[in-house]
């Protein structure tokens, strides 16, 4: 019926928008979903720039980055993302994601985003690992990020900072700046908090 899958999705994804009242948050996972499954490149994927162009513009795209698991996200291809997607993606991070192998577990802060991304994304969601109690630090230094990010779009000057300078800084903590090291100790000394209080709590 259709002259190739995009189209095909595109026109299913629209239809089920258009049933359901034109939702306020609706989200299309594309088939090539992160750069490492797009040929030849985001860019130049005519999958992807069938969608752009097909897809009605309120219905959300979710992307992962470079990779499936991506260790580093850049404003350069978000911007090169939203250019063939027609809208800013909404980035699925599965930075901390064990669920394809269960025997790890990533206990380490969220790093290895570049200082003000937050301009080029319509969300973010985070993809934790399986095991609830182990998400303490992700979701905590998540927050911190994303207070820094804010401070950098009401401060624009701080939105240009290199990306070594946002992720390795030790010089404590400075408005629109983030440091993944203090996001971590902050992030244990909450976390020790927590554990001691319910230590205390009957029946434990």
């Amino acid at each position: 019926v259709f002259p190739s899958l995009a189209q095909a999705q595109a026109s299913v994804a629209n239809e089920v928008y258009w049933e359901l009242g034109q939702p306020s948050v609706f989200l299309f996972c594309p088939t090539e979903y992160c750069s490492s499954l797009c040929s030849p490149s985001p860019g130049q994927s005519s999958y992807l720039l069938t969608l752009g162009r097909e897809l009605l513009p309120g219905i959300g795209v979710i992307w992962t980055g470079p990779k499936v698991v991506s260790q580093e996200l850049s404003a350069m291809l978000l911007e090169e993302v939203e250019g063939v997607l027609r809208r800013r993606p909404i980035i699925w991070d599965n930075l901390f994601a064990n669920d394809y192998d269960c025997k790890r577990v990533f206990l380490g802060p969220y790093t290895g985003r570049a200082p003000g991304l937050m301009p080029r994304l319509c969300g973010l969601l985070l993809n934790p690992n399986c095991e609830l109690q182990a998400n303490f630090i992700p979701f905590h230094t998540l927050g911190s990020w994303f207070r820094s990010e804010l401070g950098s779009c009401a401060h624009p000057d701080h939105a240009g900072m290199e990306t070594a300078a946002a992720l390795g800084d030790s010089q404590g903590p400075r408005e629109g700046s983030y440091s993944p090291q203090e996001a971590l100790e902050l992030a244990l000394l909450d976390w020790v908090a927590e554990i001691n209080q319910r230590a205390l709590e009957p029946g434990r």
